[in-house]
């Protein structure tokens, strides 16, 4: 009778959640309140609530209670992001764009026909790519501060394989990464795929502390360090030089391999030299165009210490045998052309003026952002609720994401991480308006 009772409040409160009868946000009754209306035991009702949790319908928040999550975003769809509707402003993705953008591609391909490699391109491709087209992407690293043989870059399908194969050539299941507590969500998901053992460094206003750094890799066996130091998502910090070289000290004493992501670097003017650069011969550095160019370009490429090379080769042969040819070669003749030069400097113009237009359209909130990303950090109130907030926005036919996605520790902060790039930008000025006038008006309720 009790592993039924238990299975019938299971079922009944994943039909309440799944219909709206219990909003996203909702803080459901204590184990203890739970067993006492229901008479049943409080380990019954523990585990209840452990099976909602397991099923992505709850959260459960240490010393605040068990929450509804919002269930319009699927678990395991991508980043674990909501998808969003087609008559939705998006400001939970970036994909920015530039005008004239469609246009270059019209032309690219137009040159592409007619030039003779046509026939070479649609056959498979060496797995790391040609060596004329790494050659043109370690030119193009060198204006990123870092200096790549053209035999230490692998071309991939994006920075998110780069990541992938990174995870695959280099770590095993088990295996203790280091990562910020606030990080890339697409990487989470790879450690949940390949069972990584991620453990949370604190973070300073300039970036994770070296700190604490050290004093995990004394009491743990970390393997790898996840970071993100220029222009890191979601909270758009760029590490200072000091920092970076601590840590690039630390980990190269203690053995701990650098995996430096670099999607969002291009909008940082002059930042400091990248952990490859300072340590090259421990540091994968994984970056691409989707950002920078277009999302649907999907080539990225990864710089890695030689004894490296051939495992990453490896990977890539596993999972996609090699880049598409068509697209490398179109953004190849880009870098060497400096379209993409072109294009990285006026997406910085860009990220700019939404940054500017959040800070006046968002006043009065507290905003964590620099100046030139394409993504803002909105803190909340302690007693505020992110999916409450979210699922108001999506009424509104507004997009947006919370901190869950991002979050590695134990505890999810209540914040909202809002994308900048996916919209024009009157549509943004507008929208952000609403973002404001809902966040206000919920603390004020």
């Amino acid at each position: 009778m009790a592993a039924s009772r238990y299975k019938v409040l299971v079922d009944a409160f994943a039909a309440d959640i799944r219909s709206g009868r219990l909003a996203a946000g909702a803080r459901l009754p204590t184990h203890r309140g739970l067993a006492a209306r229901e008479g049943i035991a409080v380990v019954t009702a523990t585990r209840v609530y452990a099976e909602l949790e397991a099923m992505g319908l709850v959260s459960r928040e240490q010393g605040r209670g068990t929450f509804v999550r919002d269930v319009a975003v699927p678990d395991g769809h991508g980043i674990d992001q909501q998808i969003v509707a087609t008559d939705a402003v998006d400001l939970n993705f970036n994909y920015p764009a530039l005008p004239g953008q469609a246009d270059l591609l019209r032309q690219a391909l137009r040159e592409l026909a007619g030039s003779g490699e046509l026939d070479a391109l649609l056959r498979y491709q060496p797995h790391r790519g040609r060596a004329q087209d790494r050659a043109s992407i370690a030119r193009h690293l060198r204006r990123r501060g870092i200096a790549p043989g053209a035999d230490e870059v692998l071309v991939v399908n994006g920075a998110q394989q780069g990541l992938a194969v990174t995870v695959m050539a280099t770590l095993a299941p088990g295996d203790v990464v280091a990562v910020d507590a606030l990080t890339y969500p697409g990487f989470k998901v790879l450690a949940r795929a390949f069972r990584l053992d991620l453990q949370p460094l604190p973070a300073t206003p300039e970036g994770p502390d070296p700190d604490a750094f050290e004093r995990l890799c004394t009491t743990r066996p970390v393997r790898a360090l996840y970071t993100i130091p220029t222009l890191h998502n979601p909270l758009g910090w760029i590490i200072p030089a000091a920092a970076r070289a601590r840590l690039a000290e630390i980990a190269r004493r203690h053995g701990v391999l650098l995996i430096e992501d670099a999607a969002y670097a291009y909008l940082a003017e002059d930042p400091p030299p990248p952990l490859a650069a300072l340590a090259p011969d421990i540091t994968v550095y994984v970056s691409g165009l989707s950002k920078s160019v277009a999302t649907g370009l999907r080539v990225g490429f990864v710089a890695a210490p030689p004894h490296l090379v051939a495992p990453l080769e490896r990977a890539i042969r596993a999972t996609t045998w090699n880049t598409p040819a068509l697209t490398t070669a179109i953004a190849c003749r880009w870098l060497d052309d400096g379209t993409v030069d072109r294009l990285e400097t006026e997406k910085r113009e860009d990220a700019r003026t939404r940054q500017s237009i959040a800070a006046q359209e968002l006043a009065g909130l507290p905003l964590i952002a620099h100046p030139c990303s394409y993504f803002t950090w909105v803190p909340l109130p302690d007693d505020a609720r992110a999916d409450r907030l979210t699922a108001t926005l999506a009424r509104l036919r507004i997009s947006v994401s919370t901190a869950e996605p991002f979050t590695t520790t134990g505890h999810t902060p209540q914040a909202l991480r809002l994308a900048l790039g996916s919209t024009d930008l009157d549509s943004l000025r507008s929208t952000l308006r609403t973002v404001r006038r809902v966040v206000t008006e919920d603390a004020s309720a």
